[in-house]
């Protein structure tokens, strides 16, 4: 990882392909001291470059990034129809039962403390999650998950693992204190992304190793 917070993984006329580090903002937050982010630093290099999809500060990994409107349009109906494929690593407390696994539960914001999303069967949005184990540790019990997003909600893969008894190692806002202790990041990553070209119409796959 650079110091601009980035590495560029693709790079051509119409998109580019970077692996964000954790702690950068990939859009600005309110205020001030939340100016400095991922867009901002990218358009100071490439001018015309436009969010398509976003990335937790403190999730790293794998963002597509366009560089015209047209191609932003097209990679953003991509993200709509869910034609994307988004694949994550977390390292988490514990050890499932099972070795794979689906969660559906629907997932809406927490009114009383923002920016927390809490699970709601009455009131949430469906959001679902497939994951797997990669790897089983010991002392203390950790599992590596690799997880596949089927929709996009806001800390989604935070939730979802909490809510199966699996908070995500360093995660601030929803790990208990031991599990948020274990690292001094958020072991979350954003470690493969999949789409079609919008110039080429060829189906590409971008890759980034988890960090942890």
């Amino acid at each position: 990882m650079t110091a601009d917070g980035f590495t560029i993984l693709h790079e051509d006329a119409h998109l580019l392909v970077v692996d964000k580090a954790c702690g950068l903002l990939t859009v600005p937050g309110i205020g001030p001291e939340k100016a400095d982010c991922l867009i901002a630093r990218l358009q100071g290099r490439w001018p015309g470059a436009r969010v398509v999809h976003r990335l937790d500060r403190d999730t790293s990994g794998v963002l597509v990034v366009a560089r015209d409107a047209a191609t932003h349009r097209a990679l953003s109906m991509q993200f709509e129809r869910r034609e994307t494929a988004k694949t994550y690593v977390a390292l988490a407390a514990g050890h499932p039962p099972k070795d794979e696994g689906e969660i559906d539960l629907p997932i809406r914001k927490d009114l009383v403390n923002t920016p927390l999303q809490v699970v709601d069967f009455v009131h949430g949005r469906p959001s679902v999650t497939r994951w797997r184990v990669r790897e089983r540790l010991e002392g203390p019990p950790r599992t590596r998950f690799e997880l596949s997003p089927v929709t996009g909600r806001s800390h989604q893969l935070r939730v979802h693992l909490l809510a199966i008894g699996h908070p995500i190692l360093g995660d601030d806002l929803y790990a208990p204190p031991e599990a948020r202790a274990m690292s001094p990041r958020l072991c979350l990553h954003a470690e493969r992304l999949e789409f079609v070209h919008p110039a080429t119409s060829s189906r590409v796959a971008f890759t980034s190793p988890a960090p942890f």
